[in-house]
């Protein structure tokens, strides 16, 4: 018998526990550790943060439904790595203290066979001083909770508009290496249009901000693609997007510090600026969770897990920007000291950015970190549990799965505007997500044909029926399982 521990209930945890579920008999273990009591389909916490979604709507409950699939749950947070176990626990474990119930401020050895660490980004709102969701003025759509305040804050503003208020609208990047621009990219298409539908749209000045060297660098160094007849850079339809609904923007900043209604922000050229407003919705950076890891002996031995995030079959050695390479990017998402410990989604170490990274004259280092959200934390997360369960039925390891964001392509349905027949959506679909420049040399190092964009309503009814489609197959439903990652 063997028990696969995941630690996290996130798009790639979840993933992870209902694949390995499905595919093993009962005599294995399938457990999985987060503080988390819900699950939540992020992508439309974009509508829960514009009041078109309530929050129930996008999140259920975890401990029934794990009850019901045959997945053991703990409502703990991990404190500790023992990949090696410890004088008194032969077997590896990790140390968990538990956030809810009776057992809440106690700790518990849970042991492993597998380890899956799907425990995602911590987000680092206090990376940025003054970066707190609710409080000066400045909003999130990172979590379920973070969007209905997000909507809260909008929704005051849009009533105060009504009765004659002219009001500043800044949304984008709160850090200096923040990733999940396309978040923000969503959400401030989202607020443009329901300004129009409340008949505000006249009062309101809307400004991106984005630590992005261009408009539609994503973290992915940008897109060439293809668009109808044409082929276009994703700087050019994200620009014509703006500048058809009004949108200002201002690139290359690092925002460093939020007073209320003030964003403080250093540009590329060095320069110390503001920029104010009534209303802000930043994302902030991510970052590791800051996780320590022991050795039998108690030695610490965090460096062979953690690079901020964890390490895995990736090449980390330090090299020139123009020497980076699709090579470098992880595979099986193994970690190479510890066999049975996996990270997929956005709980690995990534070798580098996939931006140009860039700094200012100061020397302060303004790009997109590079993301691994949606789809690719999905599919990452699947194929490291069937490289398990392979290893688990063969009795040996078994690394067959593979999928480098470097041969793996991602779809984004950014929703721009909710609405059955007055909604759109900005559809774009990249292949590889990492570019490739030695096989696509003459296109930006993707492949056209599928890397496309497209706008329209049609991309808004996909996004919707993702929604749902997505919730089915996280609830584990009859066939769930058919619906691709």
């Amino acid at each position: 018998m063997s028990k696969i521990v995941i630690l996290g209930a996130g798009i790639s945890g979840h993933v992870a526990a209902a694949h390995l579920r499905r595919k093993l008999d009962k005599t294995h273990e399938v457990v999985v550790v987060s503080p988390n009591s819900n699950y939540q389909w992020i992508p439309s916490n974009i509508w829960v943060g514009i009041g078109r979604m309530k929050s129930k709507e996008i999140l259920f409950p975890l401990a029934p439904l794990y009850k019901k699939k045959g997945i053991g749950f703990k409502q703990a947070k991990v404190v500790t790595f023992h990949p090696e176990g410890d004088s008194s626990e032969t077997k590896p474990y990790v140390l968990a203290e538990y956030v809810v119930g009776e057992n809440k401020g106690k700790q518990e050895k849970v042991t492993y066979d597998y380890l899956i660490n799907a425990t995602g980004p911590k987000l680092n709102f206090e990376g940025t001083e003054g970066l707190i969701p609710g409080e000066n003025k400045t909003y999130s759509v990172c979590t379920y909770t973070h969007a209905d305040h997000a909507w809260e804050g909008l929704n005051a503003l849009i009533q105060e508009m009504k009765k004659g208020k002219k009001a500043k609208i800044l949304i984008g990047t709160g850090h200096a290496k923040s990733t999940c621009q396309g978040a923000a990219f969503e959400y401030i298409l989202n607020v443009e249009q329901e300004l129009r539908r409340h008949k505000v749209r006249d009062m309101a000045e809307i400004t991106w901000i984005s630590n992005e060297y261009e408009l539609g660098d994503f973290g992915m160094d940008g897109m060439l693609l293809s668009y109808g007849s044409m082929t276009m850079k994703s700087a050019e339809m994200v620009g014509m997007v703006f500048e058809d609904r009004g949108i200002k923007w201002i690139l290359g900043a690092g925002v460093n510090k939020i007073e209320d209604g003030i964003a403080h922000y250093e540009n590329l050229e060095g320069e110390q600026k503001t920029e104010n407003y009534d209303f802000a919705m930043l994302i902030p950076a991510f970052s590791g969770h800051g996780f320590k890891a022991f050795d039998k002996n108690e030695n610490d031995i965090t460096e062979k897990l953690f690079k901020g995030f964890m390490i895995v079959d990736a090449d980390y050695t330090p090299k020139p920007y123009e020497e980076w390479s699709v090579k470098d990017w992880p595979e099986t998402y193994q970690n190479p000291s510890y066999k049975n410990i996996f990270a997929p989604g956005i709980a690995f170490a990534p070798p580098h950015a996939i931006s140009k990274p860039r700094n200012s004259k100061n020397g302060t280092e303004i790009f997109p970190a590079p993301p691994r959200t949606g789809m690719p934390s999905g599919i990452t997360a699947k194929l490291v549990a069937d490289n398990i369960i392979d290893s688990i039925k063969s009795n040996k390891e078994s690394l067959h799965h593979k999928g480098s964001l470097g041969n793996m392509g991602a779809a984004c349905i950014a929703s721009a505007g909710y609405g059955m027949t007055s909604g759109s959506g900005v559809s774009i679909t990249t292949y590889p997500i990492v570019p490739d420049y030695e096989k696509y040399p003459n296109t930006h190092g993707r492949k056209l044909g599928q890397t496309f964009g497209e706008i329209g309503l049609a991309g808004h009814w996909l996004k919707l029926m993702l929604h749902y489609a997505f919730i089915y197959k996280a609830k584990m439903k009859p066939f769930w399982w058919l619906i691709p990652e």
